[in-house]
């Protein structure tokens, strides 16, 4: 960093579900923070070592392999809802365990200059529910921050392509993560960055690609299904298809190949092939893009640019996929694993009045279509029950706010009952809940019926207030009720965030200023088991002698141990036929 003495007020965090990054708006531009490692990319993994201490990132990536039981991967599926994850002896929700990792990034941040940061805008993907996005502000806040925004991931995307834009045109965001599928459609006139329209599937990724892959491989080596059974040969299976996958990520072939209890797999993968094989992931990726293009009642013709986002969007079939879509070549001048954190590093940038982008605007849209459970008179004997009214329609620009009347069912009726709901279906069994309260009728004359005005209004971090009035005529009839969305079993209330951020403090973590020593033997030992009997000699007489110099305390002889030990690793990963 140039300035020893600059300490960012709010850095930008991209909370992947393989990967994270922070990053800081400085000197009039965004600046990723580097890791322990010098590396901006921080694995979203967690794994709990020997001694009970907890590993994130790069060292508790190569555990996956060498102790699958005390390791944890792509938790960012399970956020906003019920689900435990096994780790060690614990389970964890899987916000607690984004926590780890968000926790991790703000230590990186400490170590680069020198004190806390206690703001964060934290991205999420623009098709994540209510649910999943109070699960990460509550991530946020367990981590340790004292104050959390989100920022959409597609939206971030183009605040860091636009920076740097000053014609006015209107492009797309392709982003690809390794769980989640968003695009948007945005516009970029006079500095100000709207988003026009947004459509995901917050189900859809590089996890996906690395089933089909998966898949393919047991059938094709003829596999038995038992070992679907056996999580040792999962995650070899899984790293070697990831590896494969990143291989062919610059066209041409590779080869998947290892060896499991007997079990012999020995594979050739080509682009061609790769493509037939992901067909049903590519398949699911055009409906997003076709919705978003709808929505925002432009022509493929009028985009004059598509901005890749996500590690998934480097896929050789994913760029040609989009190249046949839109006709044209994706932009290539932003990393995409990188694009977002440095668009939240821009967001982080406006939120303190940052002069360089003092002629910068951006307004974003609600992703979802929000609205109450309704009834519908179908004959004068026949009424209907639980229908959709949509009060905020999906890609309505926030912050918004918007008031419907509705009247109650019956003339004797003397209480409504507000069901909140999120989704694009006719009937709400078809939707969301989100939660539900009751509004007290007044009694009001013959000549005045009683009806109920719900207000919804969406903030910029996605936060949703209902509140419903009771009236009479034009004048209110009673006291406003507001929902506040606490009575789902798959939520934190504000107490049980603090529960938590107590627990994760009592937590030991591994020093941040060992986690190289820790990345080494991580990395060694996950090689370990990668190679046969007759080869583990050499590598394991390096570990052991480095674990020796380690209790020594000698730096110099530790790090003449740890060089021994890379170039020992380097050998064995040159003589591996998928190389490192």
């Amino acid at each position: 960093m140039s300035d020893s003495s600059f300490v960012p007020a709010v850095v930008g965090i991209d909370l992947g579900t393989t990967n994270s990054l922070v990053a800081c708006w400085q000197d009039g531009r965004p600046r990723l923070i580097p890791n322990a490692l010098g590396q901006t990319l921080t694995p979203s993994v967690v794994s709990v070592d020997d001694d009970g201490s907890y590993l994130i990132g790069a060292a508790a990536k190569d555990r996956l392999q060498s102790h699958p039981e005390q390791t944890v991967a792509s938790f960012k599926r399970g956020m906003g809802t019920a689900t435990m994850f096994r780790l060690g002896q614990r389970s964890f929700r899987a916000e607690e365990l984004s926590a780890l990792v968000l926790k991790s990034l703000r230590a990186d941040v400490r170590a680069a200059f020198g004190q806390d940061v206690n703001r964060a805008v934290i991205t999420v993907p623009a098709y994540f529910s209510d649910a999943q996005r109070t699960a990460t502000r509550n991530a946020g806040l367990i981590a340790g921050f004292t104050e959390v925004s989100l920022l959409n991931e597609p939206t971030a995307a183009a605040l860091a392509y636009g920076l740097n834009e000053h014609d006015d045109s209107q492009f797309l965001v392709f982003d690809f993560g390794g769980g989640t599928f968003d695009v948007s459609i945005l516009e970029l006139f006079a500095g100000v960055m709207e988003v026009r329209a947004t459509a995901g599937d917050n189900q859809l990724g590089g996890d996906d690609v690395d089933a089909c892959l998966e898949r393919w491989v047991m059938e094709s080596a003829r596999l038995p299904e038992s070992l679907r059974r056996d999580e040792r040969f999962l995650t070899k299976l899984s790293a070697r298809c990831e590896s494969a996958k990143r291989a062919l990520s610059a066209g041409g072939t590779t080869t998947i190949a290892f060896q499991h209890d007997g079990h012999t797999v020995d594979l050739s993968l080509s682009v061609d092939q790769l493509e037939r094989i992901i067909q049903p992931v590519l398949e699911r990726l055009r409906h997003p893009v076709e919705t978003a293009i709808r929505d925002a009642r432009i022509g493929v013709k009028d985009l004059s640019a598509v901005v890749l986002a996500g590690g998934s969007s480097r896929l050789m079939p994913v760029r040609q996929l989009v190249t046949r879509l839109f006709g044209q070549f994706p932009s290539a001048s932003l990393n995409p694993d990188e694009v977002v954190a440095l668009g939240a590093a821009v967001q982080a940038g406006l939120k303190v009045n940052a002069v360089e982008l003092s002629e910068r605007v951006m307004t974003d849209v609600c992703p979802y279509t929000l609205g109450i459970a309704t009834s519908q008179q179908l004959s004068a004997d026949r009424m209907s029950h639980g229908f959709m009214a949509a009060i905020l329609p999906r890609n309505t620009v926030i912050p918004a706010s918007r008031v419907q009347s509705f009247a109650p069912v019956r003339p004797d009726q003397t209480r409504i009952d507000v069901r909140v709901y999120q989704g694009e279906a006719r009937m709400v069994r078809d939707n969301i809940a989100l939660g539900s309260f009751h509004v007290d009728l007044p009694r009001g004359r013959a000549d005045e019926a009683p009806h109920v005005n719900v207000r919804f209004t969406y903030d910029v971090d996605g936060l949703l207030e209902v509140e419903a009035t009771p009236m009479l005529g034009q004048d209110a009839a009673g006291k406003p009720q507001r929902l506040v969305i606490q009575n789902s079993e798959e939520r934190l209330s504000p107490e049980q965030v603090r529960e938590r951020l107590q627990a994760l403090a009592a937590l030991k973590m591994h020093p941040r200023e060992r986690m190289e020593v820790r990345a080494l033997l991580a990395r060694a030992e996950r090689l370990f088991t990668q190679l046969s009997l007759d080869e583990r000699d050499r590598l394991g007489h390096a570990i052991t002698r480095f674990e020796l110099e380690l209790e020594s305390q000698d730096q110099t002889r530790i790090d003449a141990a740890a060089e021994q030990l890379r170039r020992v690793i380097r050998d064995c990963e040159a003589d591996s036929p998928l190389g490192a």
